[in-house]
């Protein structure tokens, strides 16, 4: 079985990019105006306008934010599940030009909010340490150490900048580390905040948090948390409530003691890592190589009609959902798009997050702040990924996510208690799909389009949502961002256009 390690997460999009050496070779022409085309069965996605390489950015300041009221200086414990995820995650939300909100307000907005929001993510403006007792990674609330904050503007519009669905690698630009890389790794921010201006008003929030601190649902509350410390006080003067209360009680999700593994948990690759060592981002060494990059759109009709192949007497317990028919068909032609010996008893294994807050017993808080998901996994042969219905591939990755109950969530969990490794499959479907961001109410509007700073790589396939215009077809509708080596890209669209019309 072919298999390649990548960690897990719902909220990693990237694999840590110190991981991969890979050249990625973008399929659309940057002096060349192209635009979305939508089919009736599938579609690639084309950027709206050319991408822009530089959008001119320039850094103002860079400064500490701390809680606005004293918080106490403890350490926080950190569960085996956010012990693996020791790497930073940006994200980038747009918004349109507000004249009751210019930049200047919004900045000093955000400013005062985060202060304020500090002191319930007391996390946020310390440290990650190494517990030397136990030998584990911990928060050290340390309040003193800040959050970084910092102001910039681009020489552009936001119309200049172009399409914002289309993954351009210039918006690195809009969360940079240029002023904090030189920092001692125990000195390293939790979490950076970049506010960039646009020249016609608009402007982007950029965020890198390093992963242990939020997955992506306790990410997006921790965002109407900050949304809400933005608005102007009620009545009494007082600032308003926090739109959720984070539950910060990481012992939730603790090993059992003894730890007991119920289970064989194919799914993890065990590493030999000393004790008390962090695990080496080197032992994931990938080959150099080419990889074309697309992006493949599938509309709400789309999805209902692969939800109709779906409905099979034969697979009657597969649960027909929007996000496991996706999954199953992006699974179909990325597996048999790598088969590149037709080996068609080649076992395809492919990993999705799924969130174990509600599946625990008792339930986690919907408000827990940590990482709360774990991968789940569905394998088959290339010949039933080819030849068996659809319906059939469906209930496996419908299986999967039912194999994730309170029992097999405790027993990954007792693993890593146990051991030091990752996830083990051939890809990862990271979805931000439903997530939601560009759902957050602030004072001054919902963001135009969020999305993630992407670095491509074979080793997951990303969804990510269009943005809401209005017309429901597209707003339901998934983008799917795919990278390969040139002769599997071929063989992925072929597979992708052919699968839909059969």
């Amino acid at each position: 079985m072919h298999t390649l390690v990548v960690p897990f997460t719902l909220f990693n999009f990237s694999i840590n990019t110190q991981l991969l050496a890979t050249k990625t070779k973008h399929t659309t022409h940057h002096n060349k105006e192209t635009k979305i085309q939508y089919f009736n069965m599938g579609t690639l996605y084309q950027p709206l306008e050319s991408t822009i390489q530089d959008l001119k950015v320039t850094i103002h300041d860079t400064s500490l934010v701390f809680p606005s009221q004293e918080t106490p200086k403890k350490p926080m414990f950190l569960s085996n599940i956010d012990q693996v995820l020791n790497f930073d995650v940006q994200t980038l939300h747009f918004f349109n030009a507000n004249p009751e909100f210019p930049p200047d307000i919004v900045i000093e907005r955000l400013r005062i909010a985060l202060s304020r929001v500090l002191v319930h993510y007391d996390f946020l403006a310390g440290r990650l340490t190494m517990n030397q007792e136990s030998k584990r990674l911990e928060f050290d609330c340390n309040s003193d150490a800040g959050a970084v904050f910092m102001v910039a503007s681009s020489e552009l519009t936001l119309k200049e900048i172009g399409d914002l669905v289309y993954p351009n690698p210039a918006f690195k630009q809009l969360i940079v580390h240029e002023n904090i890389d030189h920092l001692e790794k125990d000195d390293k921010p939790l979490c950076i905040i970049q506010v960039t201006s646009f020249k016609c008003g608009g402007f982007a929030m950029g965020f890198s948090t390093n992963h242990i601190t939020f997955d992506g649902i306790s990410f997006k509350t921790f965002l109407q948390n900050l949304a809400s410390q933005a608005f102007d006080h009620d009545d009494n003067n007082n600032p308003k409530p926090l739109a959720i209360v984070p539950c910060n009680d990481r012992t939730l999700l603790a090993a059992r003691t003894p730890p007991r593994v119920t289970f064989p948990h194919v799914e993890l690759l065990k590493l030999e890592v000393p004790i008390g060592e962090e695990l080496n981002p080197k032992v994931f060494e990938t080959l150099q190589e080419e990889l074309d990059f697309k992006i493949f759109s599938l509309n709400s009709s789309d999805i209902n009609s692969l939800k109709e192949k779906a409905k099979d007497k034969n697979a009657p317990n597969a649960k027909i959902t929007s996000f496991n028919v996706v999954t199953s068909y992006v699974w179909r032609c990325k597996a048999l798009s790598c088969d590149v010996e037709n080996n068609s008893e080649r076992i395809s294994t492919v990993l999705f997050a799924v969130d174990i807050r509600p599946r625990l017993n008792p339930p986690l808080p919907q408000s827990y702040a940590g990482n709360a998901v774990l991968t789940s996994y569905a394998s088959a042969t290339c010949h039933e990924l080819e030849e068996g219905p659809f319906g059939k591939i469906v209930a496996l990755v419908s299986q999967g996510g039912k194999r994730m109950n309170d029992e097999y969530a405790r027993s990954a969990i007792d693993w890593g208690e146990i051991y030091k490794g990752f996830p083990n499959g051939e890809f990862l479907l990271s979805s931000w799909w439903k997530l939601g961001f560009s759902q957050v109410e602030y004072p001054w509007g919902k963001p135009k389009y969020s999305c993630p700073v992407v670095s491509h790589t074979k080793h997951i396939i990303l969804l990510f949502p269009n943005i809401d215009d209005g017309m429901s077809n597209n707003n339901d509708g998934v983008n799917i961002l795919v990278a390969l080596p040139p002769k599997q890209m071929k063989k992925f669209e072929s597979y992708f256009h052919k699968f839909l019309l059969d």
